[in-house]
């Protein structure tokens, strides 16, 4: 009988210990459930607030059915720019591909590298980035030049170059330069242009 007893109390034991460890396990399994959740929710975040509005070129219609393309005989004193095995030119924040003999003047290529900003450029800070805009196009710094860059989702500027283009996307009306789509607003009372996305040619 005494034997009996033990066995029972020891069955009981054991099973009131095996009872008590499943909610600490299965609480311990929740919190890192959710401790996974949160930070997959915090990268996302981050993410989002560093990446681009990337929007199909077949989306997107021109108010105008043709650009205006310009070009020259000659470029006085070009530089000569190399970009994905190609040659490009450089000439008073223009920039050129040539064709036939002639220069074609182009929107800047993400890329393009120039040793010296042009007089007239601003600076934007924007994001803890510090850009430098030259009638459109943005540039950061890179080594002991500068870079074209695609501007954030968010930047600011208060004028546009002078051949930017009105197109359309979803009825709604925006401004494009170099591939860049920007939506009028008001800051402070004064009429600017946001960036709100970066148009993908297809």
């Amino acid at each position: 009988m005494k034997v009996s007893l033990k066995a029972y109390v020891a069955a009981v034991t054991f099973i009131l210990a095996f009872v008590a460890q499943v909610p600490a396990q299965t609480s311990r399994n929740t919190k890192e459930k959710t401790t996974t959740k949160t930070t997959t929710k915090r990268t996302t975040a981050v993410s989002n607030n560093t990446t681009t509005r990337r929007i199909s070129s077949t989306k997107v219609t021109y108010k105008k059915p043709t650009k205006k393309v310009v070009s020259v005989r000659s470029v006085p004193n070009r530089t000569v720019i190399k970009h994905n095995g190609q040659n490009y030119y450089y000439a008073d924040n223009k920039f050129y591909t040539q064709s036939r003999g002639r220069y074609i003047v182009i929107a800047p290529k993400v890329g393009f590298r120039i040793n010296v900003l042009p007089q007239n450029y601003k600076n934007i800070r924007f994001n803890n980035h510090n850009y430098y805009n030259v009638n459109g196009t943005f540039y950061i710094a890179y080594n002991n030049g500068y870079e074209v860059v695609e501007p954030e989702v968010g930047t600011v500027v208060y004028e546009l170059p002078d051949d930017y283009e009105k197109v359309t996307i979803d009825n709604q009306t925006y401004y494009e330069y170099a591939n860049v789509l920007y939506e009028k607003v008001q800051v402070d009372g004064t009429r600017a242009y946001e960036v709100v996305g970066i148009i993908d040619m297809e």
